[in-house]
């Protein structure tokens, strides 16, 4: 028996792309008459859409439909990087220090990004990551205990929550937004730097299926310079 959910409509959606019966500039059916054409919700085949729009193979507007695009654009996949992975190929050697613990409810912002109610509890944990005893980068996470209830008894002190998780709890995507934000008092006093002064920021939110796992700000000491293959 196939399971119909959107990993499957997504991969038969594909393959009618890549056989060639839906040509680039081609406008795909509905989703209501998709999800009719596969016996499944229309909820589903939106989600299908989303991922193949999200692989680059198709383009969504609203009140023009979804069409195939004329030139396929190729996704880039993003690794989680360790960060003690980072700090050890430098030479230096690597320490987690907590800088906060605690479970408290959530701010408005950090729970929209999880997809959580208003005031859920949630697991705060900031953490100044060290090479050779200088900070080298400054995390600030929210993690849901319904997701990862384990990581309130986890050594954190030992491995930080950025491998911790990577290690523990599975995800299968995540959002990554790379920008510049001004160092709070905390980031200043950590880097040794002036309050607001620029640093490179990494904001990620993971997520399995229909669970949303964590989301967490790390902010990196003045002259990093991040290294990716594509």
């Amino acid at each position: 028996m196939n399971v119909i959910n959107h990993h499957s409509i997504r991969k038969a959606i594909r393959e009618r792309i890549e056989s060639g019966e839906w040509q680039p500039g081609t406008i795909i059916p509905a989703e209501a008459d998709l999800a009719a054409e596969y016996g499944c919700s229309r909820t589903t085949v939106n989600r299908a859409m989303q991922n193949l729009a999200d692989d680059g193979l198709i383009e969504r507007k609203r009140r023009a439909g979804t069409r195939v695009k004329e030139i396929p654009t190729r996704q880039t996949t993003f690794k989680i990087p360790i960060v003690r992975h980072e700090i050890e190929a430098t030479g230096a050697s690597y320490r987690p220090h907590i800088l906060l613990k605690e479970i408290k409810r959530a701010p408005d912002h950090i729970t929209a990004k999880l997809h959580l109610g208003q005031g859920e509890k949630l697991f705060h944990l900031v953490t100044a990551h060290l090479s050779d005893r200088r900070v080298y980068a400054v995390e600030d996470r929210w993690v849901n205990l319904a997701a990862a209830p384990e990581i309130i008894s986890a050594p954190l002190d030992e491995i930080s929550a950025n491998e911790w998780l990577i290690r523990k709890v599975p995800y299968s995507n995540g959002d990554v937004v790379f920008s510049a934000s001004a160092a709070s008092k905390r980031e200043a006093e950590a880097f040794e730097i002036d309050i607001g002064a620029a640093l490179f920021t990494v904001d990620r939110t993971t997520w399995l299926d229909d669970i949303f796992i964590t989301t967490m700000t790390l902010r990196y000491r003045p002259g990093y310079q991040l290294n990716a293959r594509l």
